[in-house]
C-alpha cells in the first residue's frame, strides 16, 4: 500500500509547500476582498437603518412639539372673539360712557393675568389704540398708531387675522391675533391679543437638537436658538424681501439665510443636512418637517446623526465581522486540514501514545487527589464530632463549676430543715408517749413539709448536674427565675437583698428547657452580683417585657460597667476579665439561648451594665 501511494500519488515536500503557499496567497486575497465588501455593505446598511430608526424616534418628538405649539396657539384664539362681542369694548370704541376706557383697561389687565397672553389691546377704526392691558407700563400701547399693521388692515377688511411680527413698541416678537368689532359696514375697531412664545422656546431649548418654526416664506419665527430668529431657510427674492422690510414685520432684521447646507432628501418630510450650530463646528443632522395645524407654518427639527450613525455602522460592522470571520476561520481550518492531512497520518500514532501516557498520568493524579479529598472529608467529620463533644463538655464544665459554688450553700439550706425535723420527731415521740395524738400529728405534718423542701432543693441540684442538650418545650418563666434564685442563695446569701426581681405573672411560658435556661440566668445573676461586691448601694434589677411573639428578660446592675476592650470580645471563648474565670459562661449562655431561637444583647457604660435575653414566647 505504501509503495502504491509512493508511485501513484506521492508529491515531493517542496511541491506541497509551494502549492500551500499559493493557496494561502489566494485565500488571503479573497478574504480581504470579502471583508472589505462586508464592511462597505455593513456601513451602507447601518447608516440607512440608523437614519430610519432616528427618523422614527425624532418624528415622535417633532409631533409632540407640534402638539405643544398647537395647544399654546389655541389658548388665546378665543379671546378676540369674546371681546369683540363684549359690551365694555363697544362702549370704549363708541365713547358711549366717559369712564368706559378706564374700565376696559382694567378688564384687559385682569384677562392678561389669567390667560397668560402677552398683551391685549383695542384699536379704534383710525388705527389708534384706545385701550390696552399694559396701560400702566412705560411702553403702554394706548395712543400708538397701528394702522400700518397687516393684522389691523386684514381684520378690518376680512373680520379676523393672524400675523407674526416684531413689536413696534416692545421690540419683542409674537403672534398677533385680531378680530373686528362691529359689522363690516360699520366697523367700530379691532381687538388684538399678542401671544409670545418665550416659555415654549425654553421648553424646546436643546443645544444639540434645534427646533424652529418657519412661515410660508421660510422665515424663522419661533426657535430654540435665539440667534436664528428671523433668519430664512431659503433665499428670499429681492422684491419679496423689500416688501417684508417695508412692512416692518421683522424690524431691521437682515433676514440672512440659516447656516444649513448640502441638503440630501431622505423622503418628502425629512432630509440630511450639514449645519453649523452656535458654539460648535459643522455637523450632519437629520432635518424633519411637520406642518402646524390651523397655520401656514412648518416645524423643522434638527437631530444630530453622527453618533447614532457611527454607532449603527460600528454595530453592523461588528456583526458582519462576527459572521464573516468564523466563516473564514472555518475555511482556513479546512484548507490547513487538507494541507496537513498527509503529514498527520505519520504523527497520529505518536500523538495517540502521548495522549495515552498523559491520560494514565492524569488518572493517577485524580486518584491521588480523590484519596486525599476523602481523607480530608473524614478528618473534617472527626473534627466536627470532636467539636460537638468538646462543646458538650464545656457546657457541662460550666454547669458543674456553678454547681460547685452552690453546693456548700445547698448543704446549709438542708442542714436547717434536718435539724428542725429532728426536733419535731423528738417532740412527736414525747407526745405519743403521753397519748397526745393531735400535737404529734401536727409535728409529723411539719416534718413532711420540711422533707418536701429538702426534696425540692436536692432535685434542683440533681437536675442542674445532668449533662446534654434537651429539646425545646414550653416552660414557665416565673419558675425559671425562682429556681435560679434558689440555687444562688448559698453563694450570695448576704447579697441577695440587692436583687430587685419583678416576677412575671403566672402562666407566661417561653420556648426552651428549664434547667438550661436556669443556667443562663444563674450566669447573668452571678456576674451582676460579683460586679457589685463591696458596694453599699448595690442593686440588680430583673424585669420581664413581653410581646405577641417574644419575651425579653432584662438584668441590669449599677456596677462600674464593662471596659470597651472587654465588651468587644465578651462572647469570645476564654476571654474574661475575672482572675479565676474561664471565659466560657457567657459563651455557653449565648449558645443555649441561640439553640432555642433567641439572642442576648448587652449594653454597658460607667453607670452599669444591662443584659437582655430575648426568648420565643410559647403557649402552655
Amino acid at each position: 500500500m505504501l509503495q502504491r501511494s509512493t508511485t501513484q500519488g506521492f508529491r515531493a515536500p517542496q511541491d506541497v509547500t509551494r502549492q500551500a503557499r499559493s493557496a494561502w496567497v489566494l485565500f488571503l486575497a479573497a478574504s480581504a476582498i470579502l471583508v472589505a465588501a462586508a464592511l462597505v455593505g455593513a456601513e451602507l446598511y447601518g447608516r440607512r437603518s440608523a437614519i430610519e430608526s432616528l427618523k422614527g424616534q425624532s418624528r415622535t418628538d417633532a409631533n409632540l412639539k407640534v402638539a405643544l405649539l398647537t395647544a399654546v396657539l389655541e389658548r388665546p384664539r378665543a379671546l378676540p372673539l369674546l371681546l369683540s362681542e363684549d359690551q365694555q369694548v363697544h362702549d370704549a370704541l363708541s365713547a358711549a360712557k366717559s369712564d368706559a376706557t378706564d374700565l376696559l383697561n382694567r378688564k384687559l389687565e385682569r384677562l392678561v393675568t389669567g390667560t397668560q397672553a402677552a398683551v391685549l389691546y383695542v384699536i379704534g377704526p383710525d388705527g389708534i389704540a384706545v385701550s390696552s392691558s399694559n396701560w400702566r407700563e412705560p411702553i403702554s400701547f394706548v395712543g400708538n398708531d397701528y394702522a400700518f399693521r397687516d393684522y389691523f388692515r386684514r381684520a378690518m377688511e376680512q373680520g379676523s387675522a393672524e400675523h407674526f411680527a416684531l413689536g413696534s413698541v416692545s421690540k419683542r416678537p409674537g403672534l398677533y391675533i385680531s378680530r373686528r368689532v362691529g359689522s363690516a359696514a360699520a366697523p367700530l375697531g379691532v381687538v388684538v391679543v399678542k401671544m409670545e412664545f418665550d416659555r415654549l422656546e425654553a421648553d424646546w431649548r436643546d443645544a444639540s437638537r434645534p427646533a424652529y418654526v418657519t412661515d410660508d416664506r421660510g422665515v424663522v419665527l419661533i426657535t430654540s436658538i435665539p440667534s436664528w430668529r428671523f433668519m430664512t431657510t431659503r433665499s428670499v427674492p429681492q422684491q419679496e424681501l423689500a416688501s417684508i422690510r417695508s412692512s416692518l414685520q421683522f424690524g431691521d432684521a437682515p433676514l440672512a439665510q440659516l447656516p444649513i447646507m448640502h441638503p440630501a432628501a431622505v423622503n418628502p418630510d425629512a432630509s440630511i443636512v450639514s449645519a453649523v450650530l452656535p458654539g460648535s463646528g459643522e455637523a450632519q443632522y437629520l432635518r424633519l418637517f411637520a406642518a402646524v395645524p390651523t397655520t401656514p407654518w412648518r416645524l423643522e427639527y434638527l437631530v444630530p446623526t453622527e453618533l447614532p450613525v457611527a454607532s449603527a455602522v460600528r454595530e453592523m460592522r461588528l456583526l458582519a465581522l462576527a459572521f464573516l470571520l468564523p466563516v473564514l476561520a472555518i475555511a482556513a481550518f479546512l484548507l490547513r486540514r487538507r494541507q496537513v492531512s498527509v503529514l498527520r497520518i505519520a504523527g497520529e500514532q505518536a500523538m495517540r501514545e502521548e495522549l495515552e501516557r498523559r491520560v494514565i498520568a492524569r488518572t493517577e493524579e485524580l486518584s491521588r487527589a480523590r484519596d486525599h479529598l476523602q481523607a480530608e472529608i473524614s478528618d473534617h467529620r472527626d473534627t466536627e464530632q470532636k467539636l460537638q463533644i468538646v462543646q458538650q463538655e464545656l457546657v457541662q464544665a460550666n454547669r458543674l463549676a456553678i454547681l460547685g459554688q452552690v453546693a456548700a450553700g445547698v448543704a446549709h439550706e438542708i442542714n436547717q430543715p434536718v435539724a428542725t425535723i429532728r426536733a419535731y420527731a423528738d417532740n412527736a415521740r414525747v407526745f405519743l408517749q403521753r397519748k397526745q395524738s393531735s400535737p404529734a400529728q401536727e409535728n409529723l405534718g411539719a416534718i413532711a413539709q420540711l422533707t418536701e423542701r429538702i426534696g425540692t432543693i436536692t432535685e434542683e441540684l440533681k437536675a442542674f448536674a445532668r449533662k446534654g442538650r434537651t429539646a425545646a418545650e414550653p416552660v414557665e418563666l416565673r419558675a425559671i427565675i425562682e429556681g435560679a434564685v434558689v440555687l444562688l442563695k448559698s453563694r450570695f446569701a448576704g447579697q441577695l437583698n440587692a436583687l430587685d426581681i419583678r416576677l412575671p405573672p403566672p402562666g407566661l411560658f417561653v420556648l426552651g428547657n428549664r434547667i438550661r435556661l436556669e443556667q443562663v440566668l444563674i450566669n447573668l445573676f452571678q456576674n451582676a452580683l460579683e460586679a457589685l461586691e463591696g458596694r453599699d448601694d448595690a442593686k440588680v434589677e430583673i424585669s420581664v417585657a413581653e410581646t405577641a411573639e417574644h419575651v425579653a428578660i432584662t438584668v441590669s446592675d449599677n456596677g462600674p460597667g464593662i471596659a470597651p476592650a472587654v465588651l468587644d470580645t465578651l462572647f469570645t471563648p476564654f476571654q474574661t476579665s475575672k482572675e479565676k474565670g474561664l471565659g466560657l459562661g457567657l459563651v455557653i449562655s449565648k449558645d443555649i439561648v441561640a439553640d432555642y431561637g433567641g439572642r442576648i444583647d448587652v449594653t454597658s457604660s460607667g453607670n452599669g451594665t444591662c443584659f437582655t435575653v430575648h426568648l420565643l414566647r410559647a403557649t402552655a
